[in-house]
């Protein structure tokens, strides 16, 4: 059982790290194994990424398609191995679109690093 304060700090870190648009901090909190689903993608669960590397270029398309992406209202949450943020995420896209949608993040910990990150939007239309 993971201790529920050390996830609560990790997803504070979390939120800094992508705020900062520091990947490299980031990725400090995951395992070597760990895999991420976006929310947008050929499958029900989105675009899955496997491994350490390949987490990193998924996450990296957050600082691509949003350049100036910033999380605010956050509220983190633990029970158990398991973390969930809610945030509001704005930015800009490089064509000059506007962006501004709620969603939340379901982490699953493993030895105290990140094994799952599963992310949800809103869709706006």
């Amino acid at each position: 059982m993971e201790d529920e304060g050390r996830i609560l700090a990790a997803l504070d870190g979390l939120t800094a790290g992508f705020n900062a648009h520091d990947i490299d901090r980031i990725m400090g909190f995951f395992a070597e194994d760990c895999s991420l689903d976006l929310p947008r993608g050929p499958d029900p669960h989105g675009r899955r990424y496997l491994g350490r590397d390949a987490v990193r270029r998924g996450l990296m398309t957050r600082f691509e398609t949003t350049p100036d992406v910033h999380y605010s209202e956050v509220e983190n949450f633990a029970a158990g191995n398991t973390g969930m943020s809610r945030w509001l995420l704005t930015g800009t896209t490089p064509a000059g679109e506007k962006i501004c949608v709620r969603g939340c993040d379901f982490y699953t910990f493993g030895n105290g690093k990140v094994i799952r990150k599963d992310s949800y939007w809103k869709i706006v239309a």
